[in-house]
Formats: structure tokens, C-alpha cells, sequence
């Protein structure tokens, strides 16, 4: 997979909020100014460029079914994969706490206006989500495991930016009382949202691939039926 592909699908046509709409805890909470948003989301990047390629190292050498077989070939029949979940948690919960550290000591009035939701990235759904998406697209290498973190990393973060900045405008705004908060940011995420569908229309290199090989299956697919249909018919007659 073509990694320039693969770090533009995960910004826009697979984006975490917008297209799977994972970590809508934080995205609301802390997306109040825009500072406390480039805090968090800056957070978020650097959490996911380091525990997506450390789970698919964890996955690929220790969980998998014969993941283990370098050890030995007795051991090429284990399967640990029933532990990717603790693993992975384990793994966010450990870099969360590195993050939390590091943002306490050089930013502390960043890190009392994040609060609570700091920590609780450790259970931040779009983070574990990319360690899960990572498991399901089965990466040929770290390098992509490291483009498809950073990908959606900053697809994130252009997410919690762009909602922050509307809602800094729309506090002077006249909104109407009973959408004023969280219902009038639901309103445009939901837009939003429907706008980065467009993304979904960019035809990259694997898209291309994918569509062309749909194409060739739908098409022999049809030949086939046609041709149950033709014996059919001529067992009638």
C-alpha cells in the first residue's frame, strides 16, 4: 500500500470523527477554545504515532497465531490474540501517562484547562480504534503502521481544530436557546461530517485497485448468472 495513500485516506476519507465518529467524548468537552483543542489534539497525535506501531509489533510477534515460532517451532502453534485487548489498553495507558507527565511539567496551565480528559485519553475510543483498525488491515510493515497512526492522529486534530474555532464564533452568534451548548455542535459536527463524505470520491491509487478488482468479480458474476439462466431456459424447452 502506497504509504502517501494510506496517511491522506486516514486524515480525510477515514477520518475519526467524521467518518467512525470515535472519541466524541473528548472532541465535545474540550473543543470549548481553540487552545485547549491544540493541546488535546497535539496529545492525541503523539499518543497514536507511538502505540500504533508498538501494538502491531505486539501483534505481529507476540499475539497473533504463530506469532511466537521465532522463539521456537513448538511454540508455532500458540494463539494469544485473546489478550490484543488488555495488551493494546495497556500499552495507550502507559503513553498516556508519559503525555500527562510531560505536559505537566512544561505547559501547567495547559494541563489544568485539559483536566480530567487528559488522563482519560488512555480511554479515548479513537485510540484504541486505531490499534483495532490496525489489526483489521493487516499492515505489511511498521512503516505503515507509524503513517496510519500519524494519519489519523492529525485527522483528529483538524477535527477537534475546525470545531473549536466555530465554536469560539458562535458564542457571539445568535443561537437559539434550546441548541445553544452541545446541540448546536452536534448540528455542525453532523454537517461536517456529511462534508468530509466528499473525500470519499477521491479515487487514490489502492481505491483504484480495490474498484477495478469489484469490477472484474461483479462482472464475471454476471456472466455466470446469465448462464445458469440460458441452461435453465433450455431445460424448460
Amino acid at each position: 500500500m502506497d504509504l502517501i495513500n494510506l496517511f491522506v485516506k486516514s486524515i480525510f476519507i477515514e477520518n475519526m470523527i467524521f467518518a467512525y465518529f470515535l472519541g466524541m467524548c473528548s472532541y465535545l468537552a474540550v473543543s470549548k477554545t481553540v487552545k485547549t483543542a491544540v493541546g488535546l489534539g497535539a496529545a492525541v497525535i503523539f499518543v497514536l504515532v507511538i502505540t500504533v506501531p508498538i501494538n502491531y509489533l505486539i501483534d505481529t510477534y507476540l499475539l497473533q497465531a504463530g506469532a511466537l515460532s521465532w522463539l521456537g517451532p513448538e511454540y508455532a502453534s500458540i494463539d494469544l490474540s485473546f489478550l490484543s485487548f488488555i495488551m493494546f489498553i495497556a500499552v495507550i495507558a502507559s503513553m498516556v501517562q508519559l503525555v500527562e507527565m510531560i505536559v505537566e511539567k512544561f505547559s501547567p496551565a495547559l494541563y489544568g484547562s485539559l483536566g480530567i480528559f487528559l488522563p482519560l485519553i488512555a480511554v479515548n475510543c479513537s485510540i484504541l480504534g486505531g490499534a483495532l483498525f490496525m489489526q483489521q488491515k493487516d499492515f505489511s510493515g511498521i512503516t505503515e503502521a507509524i503513517t496510519y497512526g500519524a494519519g489519523s492522529g492529525i485527522g483528529w486534530f483538524l477535527a477537534i481544530l475546525a470545531i473549536a474555532a466555530i465554536r469560539e464564533k458562535i458564542a457571539y452568534s445568535n443561537v437559539p436557546a434550546p441548541l445553544k451548548g452541545l446541540g448546536i455542535t452536534f448540528i455542525i459536527t453532523g454537517l461536517m461530517a456529511i462534508g468530509f463524505m466528499s473525500f470519499m470520491g477521491i479515487k487514490l491509487e489502492g481505491n483504484q485497485e480495490e474498484l477495478k478488482e469489484k469490477t472484474v468479480y461483479e462482472s464475471e458474476e454476471e456472466k455466470s448468472d446469465e448462464a445458469s439462466t440460458y441452461i435453465t431456459n433450455l431445460d424448460n424447452e
